[in-house]
């Protein structure tokens, strides 16, 4: 019921959200006015920083294949800052200070009760684990004793140069979890989402038979009047009969979901409910349906197929109460509202082999795909921004000019492509192109298809990207 078309969709709308409201990690600046002792300290900081790359490059599983530390947040962010950058470039002719520390601390660092806690409770993929460059510059860097002879070598070396060096990193760190992604609450909210969804599907198939039950009793107390007509003695009873709705009150699923959730449009919207029904009856289709010469399953079912197009889908008064009763409903209505019509479609086929009501996911990989984009995306959401910053750089547009939505969406493209190997990437490029069409600027679906495609030939040729 909930296709990976609405899932995409939510993780891009949670996404756009989150990511314009969190907070940036940036490295500690350049101390003004600086002192002998202030320049040591920083740069000592900077090339901290370095080691801890180094190490991460050096630190592997599975002989040299699989580096966890690596795909830390910390490092991830390190290596998409400019000034790291910009070190790495410079230490790569083998200049770097402390080159001949990454060997022996890489070898304390995997032996480490720390690292094999760090790899046995999930590595990076843990957000628990977010901390461990904290604690591993703390307990193992900081106090080695090769650190120590290292830094007492340096030009300029001061024990105070090297306890400032120590409060700025422990700046950095603050700043760090201060960004925290808060990837736990994210994906909470991403989970009632998906839910909300499930809930707004089972309200409009019970939607129909509170309209009949409401229409049950009108023509019930009209026969009660003091002076009945022949008409109120007599109606014309098919609205109330219709065999889609004695399936959809028979239905187990439906049965379950509303004795668990106790939901009911009677209770919540009786004004809503009577103003629709009223709207219902004032139609062509409810017209033409009463006067036909005799009614099957199929047109029943196709009555309140015709119903939810031609009258629900476009009723001012409903939408605006789904508006009310949840933030993501009218979002949700076009992807949502085609699966109800599917499920009419279904009660109608009495040798299915499947039931009418569609599951809440079709298997537990789509159940589980959500979840996993929006967590892909979060942890490599840098580098990605990088992508897309290298892929406009010699073009008209420049990273600040770019819609914000249009950023998001590359990402979340990116974060399908690399991370989901089963899906072709063509299917992946048409389902953000087409996203961006609805919820991005008139030009952003070309805007969107050239920087992907400039980004996975790039990831192809560089052999990042094999499928």
């Amino acid at each position: 019921m909930i296709n990976r078309v609405l899932i995409r969709i939510k993780v891009v709308q949670l996404l756009y959200s989150y990511l314009l409201t969190e907070n940036q990690f940036i490295l500690e600046s350049q101390p003004s006015a600086p002192t002998k002792e202030k320049r040591f300290a920083y740069a000592l900081y900077l090339d901290m920083l370095v080691l801890m790359v180094r190490l991460a490059e050096r630190v592997s599983e599975r002989r040299g294949v699989f580096y966890p530390l690596l795909e830390t947040r910390f490092i991830k962010k390190l290596n998409a800052d400019d000034k790291i950058k910009a070190l790495l470039i410079k230490y790569a002719d083998g200049s770097f200070p402390m080159k001949d520390l990454v060997g022996p601390l890489a070898d304390k660092i995997k032996d480490s009760g720390l690292y094999k806690n760090f790899y046995k409770e999930g590595g990076a993929d843990n957000p628990a684990n977010d901390s461990v460059w904290r604690e591993l510059f703390n307990l193992i860097i900081y106090p080695s004793e090769e650190v120590i002879a290292a830094n007492e070598k340096r030009e300029h070396y001061t024990l105070r140069g090297v306890e400032r060096m120590r409060g700025i990193m422990d700046e950095t760190f603050k700043n760090f979890f201060a960004s925290q992604d808060n990837l736990h609450d994210a994906l909470a909210t991403l989970e009632m989402s998906l839910d909300k969804a499930r809930e707004l599907y089972m309200r409009l198939l019970m939607l129909p038979v509170d309209l009949t039950r409401l229409r049950a009793k009108q023509l019930d107390d009209n026969r009660r009047k003091y002076l009945p007509t022949d008409e109120d003695l007599n109606p014309n009873m098919r609205f109330v009969d219709n065999e889609l709705i004695m399936r959809i009150e028979s239905d187990e699923k439906i049965k379950q979901y509303f004795d668990k959730h106790k939901f009911s449009w009677t209770v919540e919207e009786p004004h809503m409910l009577e103003r629709l029904l009223k709207d219902i009856m004032a139609s062509e289709v409810y017209d033409d349906y009463m006067r036909f010469p005799a009614t099957d399953l199929y047109t029943d079912c196709e009555f309140w197929r015709n119903i939810y197009k031609y009258v629900l889908y476009e009723n001012e008064t409903f939408l605006e109460t789904l508006e009310d009763k949840s933030v993501f409903w009218n979002d949700d209505l076009d992807v949502i509202g085609t699966f109800v019509l599917k499920t009419f479609k279904r009660f109608d086929d009495p040798n299915a082999e499947v039931a009418p009501v569609l599951d809440q996911y079709k298997d537990d990989e789509d159940a589980r795909f959500g979840a996993e984009l929006f967590t892909a995306v979060m942890r490599n959401k840098d580098t990605y921004r990088s992508l897309i910053r290298d892929a406009v750089k010699h073009t008209s547009w420049t990273d600040d000019r770019l819609a914000f939505m249009d950023v998001v969406i590359i990402m979340t493209a990116l974060g399908e492509i690399l991370n989901f190997p089963k899906i072709p990437i063509s299917v992946s490029v048409n389902e953000y192109v087409e996203m961006a069409k609805v919820y991005s600027t008139h030009r952003s679906d070309k805007f969107v298809n050239g920087v992907l495609g400039a980004i996975i030939d790039r990831l192809q040729h560089e052999g990042l990207l094999d499928k």
